[in-house]
C-alpha cells in the first residue's frame, strides 16, 4: 500500500490527481485515497444527480461539486496556455450552462430482445447502450422524444442498431434517424404518426442512400443574434443556447466598436448575426449549405451579414485581404486553424476574438499570434458540456 493522498484536482481525462501524480478514477478534488480506493470523501463531492452515471459515457463529472467543475474548465485552459508559452492578461472565471440545457445530441438505439427498444448513451469505452429512464443534461424537450421513439422502434422486427441525432431548434425537435429502413405503407404511416403526435419539427432517414427528409410541416429555422436563420439538417450549433450566449457575449464587448468584421468559420452565423448589429460582418464558411442558409436569412432580414463560401483550410485569407478589417473573430473546428491563423499573424488587423472548442489547439495557435506581436489580452473558459471533460473557450488577442 502507498498510504493515504489527498486528491488536488481533476485531470484531463476526469481521474482525480494526487500530488505524486497517482491517478484515482471516480475521485473528486478534498477526496482521501489510498491506491486505486477512496476512503474517504471530501468536500468537493457531490452525490451523483443521475441513477445511470458511472456506466453511461455521457458523463464523466456528476461526483464533483460547482467549484470542482469550475476550476477543471479554468485548468484545462490555463494548463494548455501555459504550455504554450501564453499568459493572458486576465481570466474570467469559468462560465457553466446548467443541468437540462443540452439542445443537441446524438443517441444510439438497439433492439433489447424481447420487442424491447433500448436507447441512450453508449458505454464508456464500449459499444454497448444505456437505456436512458432519465437524463440530466438534456433538455427537457429532447429527453421527451427519447420515449416516443422507443415506442416506435420497439414495433419493428428484427436486429437494429440505429444513431439518432436530436436538435432543438424553433420549431421543436429535429430529428435524424440513420441506419434504419421504412419500408411499406404501414411503416410509412406508422412514422408519419409518430411525427404528428409528438409535434417533431422535421425527421430525416438515413437508409443508406443519404440522409432524405421524410417529415418537415414548415422550413426548420434556428434563431442566431435575433435572426431566424435556416437549419440545414446536420449543421453545427452549439451544444447549449446558454453557452452560446456566453461565448457571443464575450466577442461581443470585445470587438464593439469595430466597424468591418470578418467571421472565419461562421458556420451559419452563431457571432455574425449578433455582431451585424453594429458592424458591416463578411462570414466566411466552407459548407455550402450553411452558407446558403447565412445569405438567405441576412437577405430577408435586410441585415448586414455577407456569407462567403470558402476553405479556410485549403484557401486562408491572406494579409492583404484582412487589410480591410478592424475586427476578426474565428471559431474553428477541434483542430485550430493553423493556416488561417499563421496569415492573421501577419496581418495588421488589431482585435482577433479566437473561439475554441480545444485548449490545445487554441493554445499552439495563440502561440503564432504572440510570437508576432500580438497580446493575449483575456480568456473566458466555458464548460456547456456540464459534467464532462470538454472544455471551450473565447479569448481576445491585441495586436501590440
Amino acid at each position: 500500500m502507498s498510504g493515504n493522498e489527498l486528491i488536488l484536482r481533476i485531470a484531463a481525462k476526469g481521474d482525480g490527481v494526487t500530488a505524486s501524480g497517482h491517478h484515482v478514477a471516480g475521485a473528486a478534488p478534498g477526496d482521501t485515497v489510498n491506491g486505486a480506493v477512496v476512503v474517504e470523501r471530501g468536500a468537493h463531492y457531490v452525490e451523483p444527480p443521475c441513477k445511470h452515471f458511472g456506466r453511461c459515457g455521457g458523463c464523466e463529472l456528476q461526483h464533483c461539486d460547482e467549484d470542482a467543475l469550475a476550476e477543471f474548465v479554468t485548468n484545462r485552459v490555463s494548463f494548455a496556455a501555459t504550455q504554450h508559452g501564453l499568459d493572458a492578461k486576465r481570466v474570467m472565471p469559468a462560465h457553466l450552462s446548467p443541468p437540462q440545457s443540452r439542445r443537441r445530441a446524438t443517441l444510439h438505439a438497439v433492439n433489447g430482445g424481447g420487442g424491447r427498444a433500448m436507447m441512450g448513451y453508449r458505454e464508456k469505452g464500449s459499444h454497448r447502450v444505456v437505456d436512458l429512464s432519465q437524463c440530466h443534461i438534456l433538455a427537457p424537450e429532447l429527453f421527451a422524444i427519447i420515449g416516443p421513439l422507443k415506442a416506435w422502434l420497439a414495433k419493428r422486427k428484427g436486429k437494429y442498431a440505429a444513431d439518432i441525432d436530436l436538435a432543438l431548434v424553433d420549431q421543436g425537435v429535429d430529428c435524424a434517424i440513420r441506419n434504419i429502413t421504412v419500408e411499406g405503407l404501414e411503416q410509412t404511416e406508422e412514422l408519419l404518426d409518430f411525427c404528428r403526435e409528438n409535434g417533431v419539427a422535421r425527421l430525416g432517414l438515413d437508409q443508406g442512400y443519404g440522409p432524405e427528409t421524410f417529415w418537415e410541416p414548415e422550413p426548420v429555422t434556428i434563431t442566431l443574434g435575433g435572426t431566424r436563420v435556416p437549419y440545414p439538417a446536420g449543421s453545427f450549433l452549439q451544444a447549449t443556447l446558454d453557452g452560446e450566449q456566453a461565448l457571443v457575449s464575450a466577442v461581443s464587448e470585445w470587438l464593439d466598436g469595430a466597424t468591418n468584421v470578418a467571421d472565419l468559420f461562421a458556420g451559419l452565423g452563431t457571432f455574425a448575426f449578433a455582431l451585424a448589429a453594429n458592424s458591416q460582418v463578411t462570414a466566411y464558411e466552407a459548407a455550402r449549405e450553411a452558407v446558403l442558409a447565412c445569405k438567405s436569412a441576412a437577405r430577408n432580414g435586410g441585415i448586414a451579414v455577407d456569407g462567403q463560401h470558402r476553405d479556410l483550410f485549403r484557401n486562408p485569407l491572406r494579409p492583404q485581404e484582412l487589410a480591410q478589417f478592424d475586427g476578426v473573430v474565428l471559431d474553428p473546428p477541434r483542430a485550430g486553424a493553423r493556416s488561417q491563423v499563421e496569415q492573421l499573424a501577419q496581418s495588421a488587423v488589431p482585435r482577433i476574438a479566437y473561439v475554441s472548442c480545444n485548449p490545445s489547439s487554441w493554445a499552439r495557435d495563440g502561440a503564432l499570434l504572440i510570437a508576432a506581436g500580438y497580446e493575449l489580452a483575456e480568456v473566458h473558459p466555458v464548460g456547456q458540456f456540464r459534467w464532462s471533460t470538454h472544455v471551450e473557450l473565447a479569448s481576445l488577442f491585441l495586436k501590440g
